[in-house]
């Protein structure tokens, strides 16, 4: 694993451990391929909430002439960011289990429904993404997701159910 990501925020009272804390922002940023094209940097993991921020690119461009951010951009960060909140919310469940076995919990985890509203254009430098889980069951867990730019106007939410085992 890397050094321990020091740029993330982590709640005084946090449950996680350096270890676990580096670990999973390196599975999420670095391993996931397409959070890593993305472009998403968490910025604040805690089991309760999380959030993260992507830099405008021109890659990220879905329509040329209003330099507007894809939609697909948009739902994808909201679902990736969902999944980090249950990944959060999984771990702090098991805090019994060495930081280790509980990154081994995440395998299983997948998208079971997403749903996004787009409510205005996504045109910045930057945005910034929240997630919180709403309930974790045994086999499925739900959140609520947020898509804002960097004045903190709401762009896009979104509400998803993911597997957990």
């Amino acid at each position: 694993m890397t050094d321990v990501k020091t740029d993330v925020k982590t709640d005084v009272n946090s449950p996680f451990e350096p270890e676990f804390t580096t670990a999973l922002c390196e599975i999420f940023e670095q391993l996931i391929s397409f959070n890593q094209l993305l472009g998403v940097k968490i910025d604040e993991l805690r089991h309760e909430i999380v959030r993260a921020h992507i830099p405008m690119r021109p890659e990220l461009v879905g329509h040329y002439a209003h330099n507007r951010l894809h939609g697909g951009v948009i739902s994808a960060t909201l679902d990736s960011m969902g999944g980090l909140a249950v990944m959060a919310a999984i771990g702090a469940r098991h805090l019994d289990e060495p930081p280790q076995q509980r990154l081994q919990r995440f395998a299983k985890l997948g998208t079971i429904d997403l749903r996004v509203d787009y409510l205005r254009p996504a045109i910045g430098a930057m945005f910034r993404c929240e997630a919180e889980v709403m309930r974790l069951g045994s086999r499925v867990a739900n959140t609520r997701m947020a898509f804002t730019d960097e004045q903190g106007r709401l762009l896009a939410t979104g509400a998803a159910a993911y597997i957990v085992s």
